[in-house]
């Protein structure tokens, strides 16, 4: 090529180094996030420039990516940098000539052996001219155009995974039912009772506390791993552990200092500090489960926050208010008022994916 010089990176083991939080990054022959494992120490020589690409050389499949910061390389990666010959350099520019070099290493893929150097150098391009120079413009122009469609693509596949899951729940019919209009409209006079946790719970102990500091956390493989936190139902992660230490699912996890409580649908491992509340009643379920939390959550509301604040006989004794009927939880009107709140919240949520889903179509179209 005219266009770059191309060399073969000075190279480390992947498998003879440490990564760290704060580093260089350290480029391999992978495919996700742009190439980076990771980050690592500064080494004894200087690192690669950044605003080149790499273009790895071997594997089944080659990929090719620029970077916008300074790398180390693991090894057979090689390097581009642009020549004088191309006057103008930025992102758009340099993903336009990343898709041009992606055709010439795919012509390797399904083969375990690459390329030779003088092969990428040789190979011929064809790219937009204007008056004998290259039409930066239009390159600009294209990619600029390309990126607002994937991001578009991006939008409406996202939005139409929430529509998805929106069917698959049940939660896409946001029409109130007679019933459940008779219960929002009933709930100021409805009569309620108070239980002790004690009276509808079993409350136990995590089998295992896992530290955090001790366990590899994943994005999505193992068994959801809870701790005290107010977010993503509590779930930090995902760990692999001895599956004799989960607790079972359609629980409630709660966090003895934080008072942070969710519905557990699947067994799960949990972190220090977790209580597992498991329901008296054989019919219990989701609905119910989001009563009684927020019940729990008005409940505990009166407590400061403190490491000590809940421990198990407060637990045990805090009293939550419950729908009853002849002396009975009212279980019906649990699910109704449930159901039906889920509904009016989930109302705005179901229009906002049909407009969005046809904003993003039209965007992609034009």
């Amino acid at each position: 090529m005219d266009l770059f010089e191309i060399v073969g990176t000075k190279s480390l083991d992947s498998n003879a180094i440490t990564f760290v939080k704060n580093g260089i990054n350290f480029v391999g022959r992978t495919f996700s996030n742009n190439g980076i494992q990771g980050k690592i120490d500064r080494r004894n020589f200087p690192p690669n420039e950044p605003n080149t690409i790499t273009a790895t050389v071997i594997g089944n499949y080659k990929y090719v990516k620029y970077q916008e910061e300074e790398y180390y390389c693991s090894q057979n990666i090689n390097k581009l940098t642009p020549k004088s010959t191309i006057e103008k350099w930025n992102k758009q520019i340099a993903y336009y000539f990343v898709t041009l070099i992606k055709k010439f290493v795919s012509l390797y893929d399904g083969q375990q052996g690459g390329y030779k150097l003088e092969d990428i150098k040789n190979y011929e391009v064809k790219i937009p001219m204007k008056k004998g120079k290259i039409d930066f413009e239009f390159i600009e122009n294209f990619v600029a155009k390309l990126e607002t469609q994937h991001v578009a693509e991006l939008e409406i596949q996202r939005v139409t995974e929430l529509e998805k899951y929106l069917n698959v729940t049940g939660l896409k019919n946001y029409e109130l039912t007679e019933e459940e209009n008779n219960i929002l409209n009933n709930f100021e006079t409805m009569y309620l009772d108070e239980f002790k946790i004690n009276d509808l719970f079993y409350v136990n102990s995590s089998k295992k506390r896992f530290d955090a500091n001790k366990v590899n956390i994943t994005e999505n493989i193992g068994h959801p791993y809870v701790v005290r936190t107010a977010l993503n139902n509590g779930i930090k992660g995902y760990i692999n552990q001895d599956e004799q230490f989960l607790n079972p699912g359609n629980t409630i996890s709660f966090g003895q200092d934080t008072a942070t409580m969710f519905y557990q649908e699947n067994s799960y491992f949990t972190g220090d500090k977790i209580k597992v509340l498991c329901s008296k009643n054989d019919n219990f379920n989701k609905k119910r489960a989001l009563y009684f939390i927020t019940s729990m959550a008005k409940s505990f509301k009166t407590f400061s926050w403190g490491a000590s604040s809940f421990n198990e006989n407060v637990i045990n004794n805090q009293l939550l208010a419950v729908p009853v009927i002849d002396n009975e939880i009212d279980y019906t009107t649990i699910e109704l008022l449930i159901s039906a709140i889920q509904k009016l919240v989930i109302k705005d949520v179901v229009k906002y994916t049909n407009i969005k889903i046809e904003a993003t179509k039209k965007v992609i179209n034009n």
